[in-house]
């Protein structure tokens, strides 16, 4: 940068401009190409040491700067997945809307003079206080709608449809790639992703297959069939995906967490599939023109609430300590065989009473079945995770 101090057609863009806007662009311009908030920064406040700028000025290219710092971000982005890009994205507008926000300051109040109020014989100091008083104020004004500038950039960037092939294409190349190094890391990550989409399936089947129960509305029982050829397809899917990285995977640690990876695919594989048959005996209690009792249905409720509250807790298993997990998960599991074994007493005793259907029963003894086992299987979903994040913990204490 030191030639610069010599061009005079550098120190005229920098400081001579009537329009802000263009005090604006400059500043995000010449950000941009050096790709260095803090060098730009510090050539601005070198002109305003020297007197060539003054701050009332100054402050429109340091809001330009702010904006021009973020091609950094821009160009880590490129070639990254959709969340990378929209996180740019937000960076992009945080600073946009802020620059916004102070431009309108500066021309309708004296803000500038206010600034040089404080320290009046430092330039420096005066465009180094601007720009931390922006980046503060502009964060404590945006940090409300943080949600919002996050509905905002999935609505500017939204996802775009990956087919299977493509997909699978990816992960070939990464596991084919000659960089070995982090490669375990960022497939078990794309593995993750994945386990967590099919969870989120089956979680739904469990929940419908139960309110097909409670209501008797068959409406969503094509949708769960084609959620369960889902579920299928992706079991097979990540579980050959698991293969692959466990075929150029080295690391002990690593290697059995990819185990503990498989054993949750294939519980989460089996928890859809009870959820399939909780479906399958709605859509039998239809044809045959049977009905659960009132209180079977109230069971039936109650055993839905279990299931989606031990579901929720294996969504948040990674931000879970493994012996809490275990601990909840073993609680939750443990209550479950509980009350299969209350609500097989309470059934027996409405068919000695005759307030229920004989065949009814022998569904709602299956239902009973399926709710115990959609138990065990969360359980051992829960503890594939611990052991999972156990060997996470034990990898990052050997670094």
């Amino acid at each position: 940068m030191m030639p610069l101090r010599y061009s005079q057609g550098f120190v005229n863009l920098m400081t001579r401009f009537t329009n802000p806007l263009l005090g604006i662009a400059a500043g995000a311009v010449f950000t941009a190409i050096i790709q260095s908030s803090s060098a730009s920064v510090g050539i601005l406040q070198a002109l305003a040491v020297s007197g060539l700028i003054g701050l009332d000025s100054a402050v429109f290219v340091l809001f330009g700067q702010n904006i021009g710092t973020c091609i950094t971000a821009v160009l880590a982005s490129v070639g990254t997945n959709r969340s990378a890009k929209r996180a740019t994205l937000i960076h992009l507008m945080f600073n946009i809307i802020g620059t916004t926000v102070f431009v309108a300051v500066c021309l309708v109040t004296p803000f500038t003079d206010w600034i040089v109020s404080w320290i009046p014989d430092n330039p420096a100091a005066q465009i180094a206080n601007v720009h931390t008083i922006f980046n503060i104020t502009t964060t404590l004004l945006l940090l409300p709608f943080g949600t919002q500038l996050a509905e905002a950039a999935v609505k500017i960037l939204p996802d775009r449809p990956v087919k299977a092939a493509d997909e699978q294409k990816w992960f070939d190349e990464l596991l084919s790639s000659d960089h070995v190094l982090g490669i375990s890391v960022i497939a078990r990550k794309q593995l993750k992703e994945e386990i967590a989409q099919m969870a989120r399936l089956a979680a739904d089947n469990v929940e419908q297959g139960f309110l097909a129960l409670e209501a008797g509305n068959l409406s969503e029982i094509e949708r769960l069939r084609r959620q369960e050829d889902e579920i299928d397809l992706m079991n097979a899917g990540i579980s050959r995906k698991i293969s692959k990285v466990l075929a150029v995977e080295n690391s002990p640690s690593e290697v059995n967490a990819l185990y503990h990876m498989l054993s949750i695919v294939g519980n989460v594989e089996r928890i859809s599939d009870h959820a399939m048959n909780l479906s399958d005996y709605a859509q039998l209690l239809k044809e045959k023109g049977l009905e659960l009792s009132e209180k079977a249905k109230v069971e039936t409720g109650q055993m839905r609430k279990r299931c989606m509250t031990a579901i929720r807790l294996l969504n948040n298993a990674e931000h879970i300590a493994p012996a809490v997990l275990i601990e909840y998960a073993g609680e939750i599991e443990q209550e479950i065989d509980n009350t299969t074994v209350a609500y097989r007493q309470n059934q027996i005793r409405r068919m000695g009473a005759g307030d229920c259907d004989v065949e009814a029963s022998i569904l709602y003894s299956e239902i009973l079945t399926d709710y115990e086992r959609i138990g065990d299987h969360i359980l051992n979903i829960a503890a594939a995770y611990a052991g999972m994040e156990g060997e996470n913990k034990a990898a990052v204490t050997a670094v």
